[in-house]
């Protein structure tokens, strides 16, 4: 996603979408549309869960930054029970 590209909410723009949530591990699949690395405060923003990166992967492997159109597993932090991330949720960063 570039600079042009509107912003979901003031203070955060769309970096990704959610293509599945594996709710017993709480760790959410998702499809980057926007560079993503650790230290970004992202949002999940159907849940309003927000949380910092700390860390991702790509294909099982550790990694600390990831691009456009990498589809990435990330540990979702602060998931109630029986919430539920749900595929096709927008991923925020804050701008």
């Amino acid at each position: 996603m570039n600079e042009d590209q509107t912003q979901s909410q003031e203070g955060w723009k769309e970096v990704g979408a959610v293509s599945h949530f594996f709710d017993k591990i709480a760790v959410a699949a998702l499809k980057l549309s926007g560079e993503l690395k650790n230290g970004d405060k992202i949002k999940f923003e159907r849940a309003g869960i927000e949380q910092v990166v700390s860390s991702m992967q790509i294909s099982q492997q550790i990694v600390e930054q990831a691009k456009v159109g990498d589809e990435i597993g990330i540990k979702v932090e602060g998931v109630a029970d029986g919430q539920k991330i749900h595929e096709g949720e927008k991923v925020l960063k804050a701008i």
